[in-house]
């Protein structure tokens, strides 16, 4: 099942849940906006090459449109939908006055020189420039993009509205970039995390981790659960997986991967088959890479008690189903990976502000938020007596609904 489709899914179970009529449920469904623009640019070569670029702007009721810009060369329109639609439960559930927005150029990165990068980028924001804005639609790094990324894009936006640093989050520190944004995402995870295991009476020293996954989020994840005491026990990303039952030590491996770029033949662990994480032997398996990992075959491999979606969307609806009969307690992608996006509007609000804050502020706040939206959720759950994901869900599709009909939008 698509992403699209998958996401449309819950947002119908949501709906009915909440007993939304169905010309607000159509609404709440359809894109605000979708943007296809075409980005011809030369390369250094002299050649000229075209990119089609997407901007997918989903919806504006709770304010400015937010979203990753993704390079990557299966930009698919379903899937910036998706995204986009999940960006504005995720905004919802964490209570930030965000909708959601998703974006990207079909091409391949890595094939592109620095210089092709930015001409590419300054094109692309060169065509969308005017459908976005600070109080309209605020784009992030994503797939394939990065800090560097959104500084052209801070630049080049900036010649046609003067100095803009809100315009862009995720961009460097030296341009208005927030503190801490770099580990926000990994970091709300273990806040997210810690919300959940509180609930059933333990913590994070007490359980062993399976982490499929070593970039930013889920190196960072690591690092912190490290920290606390966790024991994680296997970790797998596309150059191999490590296990070992005692606890790896997450710091060395970091220091092992930056000086290798790669986590086999680590003398910490012992390799395994990356296909095997997804069924080791632990408490928490947290999946911080692609969607659609878990499915219907792999599922009943789980071990696992709890699975945290640090990933969009790594689990398919057919999942979901044979997990919930394991008695699997799922925290869904909407609100576990949401520091990201909490962060950015820090780093928005700093930047409209003019006022920067230290990190300790930062991640004293993302804590507050992912706390709070864990006992909102959980809130939901009771109410209308349904999982975590239904609750999260629910609760998205409820704040965006209500402010949709107190603006009058859905007759």
């Amino acid at each position: 099942m698509n992403a699209l489709t998958a996401t449309n899914r819950n947002f119908r179970h949501a709906a009915r849940l909440l007993g939304l009529d169905s010309r607000l449920e159509k609404s709440l469904l359809i894109p605000f906006r979708e943007i296809k623009v075409e980005c011809t640019i030369p390369k250094d070569d002299g050649t000229l090459v075209s990119y089609v670029g997407f901007r997918v702007q989903h919806d504006n009721s709770r304010g400015p449109m937010k979203g990753g810009i993704r390079y990557h060369p299966e930009v698919d329109p379903d899937e910036v939908n998706a995204l986009a639609q999940l960006m504005t439960w995720k905004t919802a559930v964490v209570d930030i006055p965000y909708g959601g927005a998703k974006g990207g150029i079909g091409c391949t990165p890595k094939e592109l020189t620095k210089s092709e990068l930015e001409r590419l980028t300054r094109v692309f924001t060169q065509k969308i420039h005017d459908l976005i804005g600070v109080n309209t639609d605020v784009p992030a790094p994503d797939m394939g993009t990065n800090a560097q990324t959104m500084a052209w894009i801070l630049d080049e936006y900036s010649k046609f509205h003067g100095h803009s640093p809100a315009i862009v989050t995720g961009k460097p520190i030296d341009l208005g970039g927030s503190l801490g944004r770099e580990s926000a995402t990994g970091r709300g995870v273990v806040f997210a995390t810690e919300a959940l295991l509180a609930d059933h009476g333990k913590s994070v020293k007490d359980m062993t981790f399976a982490i499929q996954g070593f970039g930013n989020v889920g190196s960072w994840a690591s690092r912190l659960i490290h920290a606390r005491g966790g024991k994680i026990a296997a970790v797998s990303d596309v150059t191999g997986a490590v296990k070992n039952p005692n606890g790896i030590d997450i710091p060395s491996l970091l220091k092992h991967k930056e000086k290798t770029g790669s986590l086999s033949n680590f003398n910490g662990g012992d390799s395994m088959n990356a296909d095997e994480l997804l069924g080791y032997e632990c408490d928490v398996l947290i999946p911080c890479a692609l969607g659609g990992v878990l499915n219907r075959e792999n599922a009943r491999e789980v071990k696992a008690k709890f699975i945290i979606e640090a990933a969009n969307h790594p689990t398919d609806p057919e999942a979901d189903e044979v997990l919930s009969k394991k008695g699997v307690i799922i925290l869904p992608d909407i609100y576990a990976n949401a520091g990201g996006v909490t962060v950015s509007y820090f780093e928005w609000v700093q930047n409209i502000q003019g006022f920067m804050w230290d990190e300790e502020k930062v991640n004293d706040e993302l804590k507050k938020y992912m706390t709070k939206a864990f006992h909102d959720i959980k809130s939901m759950c009771e109410t209308h007596e349904c999982n975590l994901r239904m609750g999260a869900f629910t609760l998205g599709v409820d704040r965006v609904a209500r402010s949709t009909i107190l603006r009058g939008w859905e007759a």
